[in-house]
């Protein structure tokens, strides 16, 4: 009806942007995002070779000296090598983990089976800094509960346990994102394996075990690998665990190694600092194409027209392993936040013998500290404006790769990939040269303008791809409708396109709101004291010098109350908005439309166009 319309009135399905329109607004998308995602590491780069004295002020001196030399330093091959011996381990432990907890997940009749499944995001949305602040109370060598716990046993001199250790690191990984992630990832490409090749294993004599080894994990051998391709470009990723456990004995990787170099000497070592940068920049353009290989190698087809549901019966296993997960999440969760404020209301966490033993001191210390409520008021800030406008500019984004014909949008696509591969700590070093280096750019040092930038298009490769997978869902005759009566791209975004990708808007804010109330790596060498949020004061609490780790524990319990609370209120007005599939029709041929009688119009106005 609408194409006939169309065809009435002379116009042969339009386009979506008119072409000035369209091409200057990619213009601009590609020129913005370039500059401000791709730009400021390729300076990095670049500015590696400049052997001037001073390398943030003309004339520039080219040549070779700051690579050499920097490969006398001491720690830079030792902070590449830590880098890929943390990711080696966390790999090498969480995924064979959360493989065979997918499996039990969505393979085996398990009790509560999507319940734990939901437990698992809860885990991951679970702030790592409180993750990591609770191990440290948990293991501390010296007054960490589990040693002082011990202690108290006849037959121990001294708690075995040491957080400040490589151990120390790669348990707190896996206890923050390690393991979480990959079930999340893993645990629906189970759901959809089909159960008649297992049936085929049985029927050879296999066991439920011999199947899972010899049919299931085979088949399910390309979201293994493509989980594992993921990973592959989180190599260089970590930085709060590192920094908290690490640093107080000497342990660099990378990232930690870069804070260190620019903001922990009395003058900034930028040149160190950039030739560490890009080698990992080197390292991680070689990896992203691997990846890439990866993921495009094999496809294996689990779903066919004759798929077949199933689960698999381990008897007696079934609660045993029940059992066991509960515990894991448990673990995962409940007793890093139980203590953490167990801690806050201690004299000092982990000594028990202290008089008085309880006190609400840490929380007079944060709640009276100026810095406390100025980082609570940036971050506040920071969150609110990245939770509303990292979806408003993903939307654009995504609307421009999927739902137009201009030319760039493989371009924009590339760099949105690209950017994913880039670690904050690099971005971040990247920005703070641009900011230092560009005429006009120097201004932004140091304000919340800049966090703000930053954070605003982080996670864009994330958001960006939900965004494109819903565009795919949508057809094409709301646009067209509105289209005909005579609406701009502008007006039909807003009045068509806007209010049906809301539930998605609210979702991708959400987490972008919990993601900038969290952020560390991709601001802290772009922060000053007049822009420092609740996570980089966390991390300042938390540090050797500062030692108050209680404190600490307690901005993280402020970080929770934020993020979770929106995350609720955010949950609940995307199940109010969108599509509605319980509403009855009375009377109306196009049934009750949310929003009352202007919603109402708008669809009678398009009803009479298109059928005019």
């Amino acid at each position: 009806m609408i194409r006939q319309s169309l065809a009435r009135l002379g116009i042969d399905r339009p386009s979506k942007l008119r072409p000035g329109t369209g091409t200057f607004m990619m213009a601009m998308v590609i020129v913005v995002l370039g500059f401000y995602l791709i730009a400021p590491v390729v300076l990095l780069l670049t500015m590696s070779f400049n052997v001037a004295r001073d390398l943030l002020v003309p004339p520039w001196v080219w040549g070779f000296s700051n690579w050499t030399d920097s490969w006398g330093h001491p720690l830079l091959i030792e902070s590449l090598r830590n880098s890929f011996l943390i990711w080696i381990l966390v790999v090498g432990i969480s995924l064979p983990s959360a493989i065979g907890l997918s499996w039990i997940l969505a393979r085996t009749k398990i009790k509560a089976s999507y319940t734990l499944e939901y437990l698992f995001w809860v885990a991951f949305m679970f702030p790592s800094l409180s993750s990591t602040i609770g191990w440290m109370m948990i293991l501390d060598p010296d007054v960490g509960f589990a040693n002082t716990a011990l202690e108290y046993l006849p037959f121990v001199d001294k708690g075995p346990f040491n957080i400040f250790s490589l151990g120390g690191i790669v348990w707190a990984r896996l206890m923050g994102d390690g393991i979480a992630y990959k079930v999340m990832l893993l645990t629906p490409a189970f759901r959809n394996m089909d159960r008649t090749l297992e049936e085929a294993g049985r029927v050879s004599g296999a066991s439920d075990l011999g199947t899972m080894f010899r049919i299931t994990l085979p088949v399910m051998a390309s979201p293994i690998v493509l989980v594992f391709a993921l990973q592959l470009i989180r190599v260089f990723q970590g930085f709060e665990t590192e920094q908290l456990i690490g640093t107080p004995w000497g342990f660099y990787v990378y990232s930690t190694l870069i804070y260190r170099l620019v903001t922990f000497s009395i003058v900034p070592d930028y040149a160190q600092a950039m030739v560490l940068g890009s080698i990992t920049f080197l390292l991680i353009a070689l990896i992203i194409p691997l990846q890439r290989w990866i993921i495009n190698r094999r496809q294996y087809t689990t779903v066919t027209g004759q798929f077949k549901p199933g689960l698999v019966d381990m008897g007696k296993w079934n609660n045993i392993a029940f059992a066991s997960i509960l515990a894991l999440l448990f673990v995962l969760t409940v007793l890093p936040f139980v203590i953490v404020i167990v801690g806050s209301f201690m004299a000092k966490a982990g000594f028990l013998n202290t008089t008085p033993l309880w006190t609400t001191v840490h929380w007079e210390y944060v709640f009276s500290d100026r810095l406390f409520m100025k980082a609570l008021r940036t971050t506040t800030i920071l969150a609110v404006v990245a939770g509303i406008g990292s979806p408003m500019l993903f939307s654009v984004i995504a609307y421009l790769i999927v739902r137009t014909k201009l030319r760039g949008r493989g371009t924009l696509d590339s760099i949105i990939w690209i950017s994913a591969g880039i670690p904050g700590i690099l971005s971040g070093l990247g920005l703070l040269i641009m900011f230092l280096w560009v005429p006009g750019l120097s201004w932004l040092h140091g304000t919340i303008w800049a966090l703000i930038l930053v954070l605003v298009i982080s996670g864009n490769t994330t958001g960006t791809n939900i965004f494109k997978g819903v565009f795919v869902q949508l057809g094409n005759d709301l646009e067209e409708a509105s289209r005909v009566a005579g609406a701009g791209w502008v007006r039909t975004y807003f009045s068509i396109v806007l209010p049906v990708l809301m539930p998605t808007m609210v979702l991708i804010g959400v987490l972008n709101f919990v993601s900038a109330a969290g952020a560390t790596s991709n601001i802290i060498l772009l922060a000053s004291r007049d822009t420092m949020t609740l996570s980089l004061l966390t991390l300042e609490y938390a540090a050797p010098e500062i030692g108050r780790r209680e404190a600490a524990g307690i901005v993280t319990l402020v970080i929770m109350t934020m993020t979770l609370g929106v995350a609720m209120v955010g949950r609940n007005i995307a199940l109010r908005m969108g599509v509605r599939h319980n509403i009855q029709a009375h009377g109306d041929p196009v049934g009750r439309v949310r929003g009352g009688r202007r919603a109402r119009a708008r669809a009678g106005a398009a009803r009479a166009t298109t059928e005019g």
